[in-house]
């Protein structure tokens, strides 16, 4: 496999100087031999630094300690902001040891804080929130600090002096002249390792950890060695994973259940049809692209929360791509093979069974390949079986397009490009070349170090510390059934997209033939969630100056995920929502946030009748997919498809 996938395409390492090699044969062996050496060593260096490139983080590294001997104005600054962060430390851990002596003294605590020096978090709190110091309120907008024990002596202490210490690295990362690049690398791994010595994380330092093994006779303890052992063990693979959900919480019994069939499998997709649920459907049919990064019943979860399954219930013929877990036999997918195998397959097979155009929605790395197959059918470099038929060159292949949390922009990819960059890419490239793919552990790994503090500190904290089980829900379990991504289309995607920006400016090709956003004429509904930190809605808003088209942009509060399962009468859910004709001049995403009328509830409504404005119009009779028991029913079988990495 290692051969197969060897990157001289990519890195090549032939060394041009002006005269052809005295013998082209052993120059190639040489330097094939180099390569091999190369990525041999890559791939050890990978397992060392848990698939980090050491590289970036010292160029990152080099680039900060460089401005900083070379910046005295930037040293006074820096220390004369931690002496006022010392001195505000002190004041508030003098005021929380004068708080806590005197509830001390004014009130019996319980056996359980006496004995623990916890009280029972009834005093602490007479500084009103906007008296506090904003090391205080840093401290008290801290989740991990919710808990009242927090507010007293001397945890207090302890939290601020963390939060202390953090919020001058979020200065000191920040130095006059260095690439931005690497300042953001600083401060995201600064926060990673403030993060793992956070005073919540360790059990003599955690008051409810203290506190829940005094009331339990020490057996919270017993129960998070149990769960700390066994974390232990599968991480070293010596286990499976520990069962953390529902087993009914799987793809065709708790989940993914909505009526339907599959009706076209290749090598690379299932293709699923809904059954309808009302006796009319709108004309133009739906067809839902999800990522190849994710399981697609990310979208057809539990049934009160089901994209799909509410749709079908809006009078919408609906269709969804399954896509394969690959294995080493798919090392070589490109990304032409999954805008071509995998969306331009499903829209011939739906344009030619409905008889009618199609409104195509891509959810996150599918809405990317979306957005191409889009673009080079707008531009002539792609064409469906189907166009020959009567009434298609007429009507045109596509109804509208739909963009849910994807990027077609990527120069700011936000957090995740943090991870992005020339040394890690390669790194990643030698890691997938040894097994043909990035592992679905791999995958989710990234994520997880991204947000490290709420899903490793935090659940740890719960689990090793508390001896709580975690309380698995539908979100849960389908975030836990990782995939794998192929070698080849993940290079593309990393390089052509993320350290490139090939796609919005121009020179990405599909199938040999550069293709242009601009060539997407048909209307464009996009949507950008508040608080996603994978693709931050800034950056998918700039959808609107790469299209030849009318942009109606919705900006959903949640984040990538929560954001857009939020079905209709899911609390607190609001939208802003506005359309911006293709003509219009350029709005800047803050310009548009405050003049985009805010909108209380789901954006899912609001989606519905946008299709069902920029259709025909038409009801036609329902449509029932066919059944073919060699395919099966949904949710199909590469769903189904799970690897223990």
């Amino acid at each position: 496999m290692t051969d197969t996938l060897h990157r001289r395409p990519l890195h090549s390492t032939g060394l041009d100087t002006g005269s052809a090699p005295a013998s082209g044969e052993p120059h190639r062996r040489q330097s094939d031999a180099a390569d091999a050496l190369d990525q041999q060593a890559s791939v050890l260096m990978a397992r060392w630094w848990s698939g980090l490139s050491p590289i970036s983080l010292a160029l990152a590294a080099t680039d900060w300690a460089l401005h900083a001997l070379s910046s005295p104005g930037s040293q006074r600054r820096l220390a004369q902001q931690a002496a006022q962060l010392s001195q505000a430390w002190w004041q508030d851990a003098c005021r929380a040891w004068a708080e806590t002596v005197t509830a001390t003294a004014t009130a019996l605590p319980p056996p359980g804080a006496a004995a623990s020096g916890l009280p029972d978090g009834s005093g602490g709190e007479d500084a009103r929130p906007e008296d506090a110091s904003p090391l205080l309120r840093a401290v008290r907008e801290d989740p991990r600090y919710a808990d009242p024990a927090w507010q007293r002596w001397p945890w207090s202490g302890l939290a601020s002096a963390s939060k202390a210490v953090e919020l001058w690295w979020q200065q000191a990362a920040a130095l006059r002249g260095m690439q931005a690049h690497s300042r953001e690398q600083m401060r995201f791994y600064g926060r990673q390792w403030l993060d793992a010595w956070a005073p919540s994380n360790m059990l003599w330092t955690n008051p409810q950890a203290l506190q829940r093994a005094w009331e339990t006779g020490g057996q919270s303890l017993l129960r998070g060695w149990g769960r700390m052992v066994q974390d232990m063990q599968w991480r070293l693979g010596l286990q499976p994973p520990p069962q953390r959900f529902d087993p009914e919480l799987a793809p065709g019994r708790g989940l993914a259940t909505t009526p339907g069939q599959v009706v076209l499998r290749n090598a690379l997709i299932e293709l699923i049809q809904y059954a309808p649920s009302t006796p009319t459907v709108q004309r133009e049919p739906v067809l839902v692209i999800p990522s190849c990064i994710m399981k697609y019943y990310i979208l057809d979860l539990s049934p009160h929360n089901s994209l799909v399954r509410w749709l079908v219930g809006q009078g919408h013929t609906v269709y969804i791509v399954s896509w394969k877990n690959p294995d080493e036999d798919d090392a070589l997918l490109a990304m032409d093979d999954y805008v071509r195998d995998g969306v331009l397959a499903a829209l011939d097979h739906v344009r030619c069974a409905t008889g009618a155009p199609v409104h195509l929605m891509g959810y996150c790395l599918g809405g990317t390949f979306a957005a191409i197959a889009a673009a080079a059918l707008g531009g002539g470099d792609a064409r469906l079986g189907c166009q020959h038929a009567a009434g298609v060159a007429e009507e045109g292949v596509l109804a509208s397009l739909t963009l849910l949390a994807a990027e077609t922009d990527f120069k700011e990819p936000g957090e995740l490009g943090i991870l992005i960059d020339e040394a890690q890419v390669r790194l990643l490239e030698d890691m997938m070349a040894a097994r043909g793919y990035l592992t679905g552990q791999q995958m989710a790994g990234s994520f997880q170090f991204l947000h490290s503090r709420e899903l490793v500190w935090s659940s740890q904290t719960r689990r090793w510390l508390l001896g709580e089980d975690e309380v698995g829900n539908d979100l849960m379990a389908w975030n836990a059934d990782v995939t794998r991504l192929p070698a080849v289309m993940h290079s593309q995607y990393l390089r052509g997209c993320y350290l490139n920006n090939d796609l919005a400016e121009g020179r990405f090709q599909f199938e040999g033939q550069p293709i242009a956003l601009r060539d997407i004429r048909v209307p464009v509904f996009a949507v950008g969630t508040v608080k996603d930190h994978v693709a931050p809605w800034r950056s998918v808003y700039k959808i609107h100056h790469l299209v030849s088209a009318e942009v109606t942009f919705a900006l959903t509060s949640g984040g990538h995920n929560a954001g857009i399962v939020s079905e209709p009468g899911h609390r607190g859910r609001y939208h802003h929502l506005l359309t911006t004709p293709a003509d219009h001049p350029w709005r800047t995403p803050d310009e548009w946030l405050a003049v985009a009328p805010r909108l209380e509830g789901s954006w899912w409504p609001s989606w519905s009748a946008w299709l069902n404005q920029r259709g025909s119009g038409q009801a036609v009779p329902a449509r029932q997919p066919p059944h073919n028991p060699a395919l099966g029913p949904a949710p199909g079988r590469y769903v189904m498809v799970r690897y223990g990495d």
